[in-house]
């Protein structure tokens, strides 16, 4: 069948309108600022992977519901830990209204990770996707020299070399890693290609101190990754009993983003931990076991404790802990 001219360009301009993958939104850094089409962008974010009970892998059967809990929250952003590979996902994502900061981790096997180089294809596929916010380089790293032959700098290495890797093929998408605390002058000389630092930081309920430290040894943007208290105290502290203590989280969230949204001229946001509780993390995945560790966490609050199972802004049901009207207050009060 032959088309005239007038029919093509009518056809191909509504495919083109149809196909979310051209319209990605242009993400870039100005001095310590995030910009999403040229406005300044606060990450109100939550770090976001739903494992179903009993289960142990990540899994999106509930999205729509959690979408709508976030929506709620007024959290704009959704960190996640290893790549959305489900177009569907990523499109009910940008209907609501969110963005997602995609993380990629050194080792997985050759799925799309740093080390086979396979991650540079996901950015290829799904860089003009509108829900990309940025592309996240490891998680607290820094912590595991022993996965880098006892020395950080090959991990540095090959971060920085993921990030030139990425500059070259998009350059609507800045590139992050979430980095264990305040990284050092190592880590800054070693990873110049790196344009906006996130830090999964747990000083108690005060983070405060690290945007002072932070202007003082680098003018680029920076957000916390990950920072919040878990509903659980493993000792009873601070006037907070022992047991399962949403008060507490509800409390610690309270003042973490309190200081965080009152440093916003160094700060970009924060993805707090986390979405909702993981039974997988620290027993029987049918039940929600106490315990858990994480490398540097003497920090959380108020207990000094990371149960790992507790985390959640909502429980596995999906019910709202005390803490997800902290977080809809103090999320709601700024505005992009």
């Amino acid at each position: 069948m032959i088309l005239n001219k007038t029919v093509i360009l009518i056809f191909t301009g509504l495919l083109l309108s149809c196909n979310p993958f051209n319209k990605a939104n242009i993400v870039k850094v100005s001095e310590r600022n995030l910009l999403v089409n040229d406005s300044a962008y606060i990450i109100k974010g939550i770090c976001y992977h739903p494992v179903a009970k009993g289960a142990t892998e990540r899994g999106f059967d509930s999205l729509t519901q959690d979408l709508e809990l976030m929506k709620e929250a007024g959290i704009n952003t959704i960190r996640v830990y290893a790549p959305i590979d489900d177009i569907a996902v990523l499109d009910e994502i940008d209907k609501a209204g969110i963005k997602v900061i995609i993380g990629f981790g050194y080792n997985q096997n050759g799925v799309f990770d740093i080390k086979s180089g396979s991650f540079i294809d996901y950015v290829n596929t799904y860089k003009n996707h509108p829900a990309i916010l940025m592309w996240e380089l490891g998680n607290e790293y820094n912590y595991h020299p022993q996965w880098f032959e006892g020395d950080l700098a090959n991990w540095y290495k090959a971060m920085n070399q993921a990030a030139y890797q990425i500059h070259q093929v998009d350059r609507k998408h800045p590139t992050t890693t979430a980095h264990g605390e305040l990284p050092d002058e190592i880590a800054l000389k070693s990873c110049p290609e790196i344009d906006v630092w996130g830090m999964n930081v747990y000083r108690w309920d005060s983070p405060g101190n690290i945007f002072d430290e932070w202007k003082k040894i680098s003018n680029k943007p920076m957000y916390l990754s990950e920072a919040g208290g878990d509903s659980y105290m493993t000792i009873s502290k601070n006037g907070f009993v022992q047991g399962i203590n949403e008060s507490a989280q509800a409390q610690a969230n309270a003042n973490i983003l309190k200081e965080v949204f009152e440093n916003l001229d160094v700060c970009s946001g924060v993805a707090m931990f986390s979405f909702t509780d993981g039974w997988w993390k620290a027993g029987n995945p049918e039940t929600q076991d106490v315990g858990g560790w994480a490398p540097n966490s003497t920090g959380v609050p108020y207990d000094g404790t990371p149960n790992e199972e507790y985390w959640g802004i909502v429980d596995i049901d999906r019910n709202k802990k005390e803490t997800f009207e902290i977080i809809k207050s103090k999320y709601r009060q700024i505005h992009n």
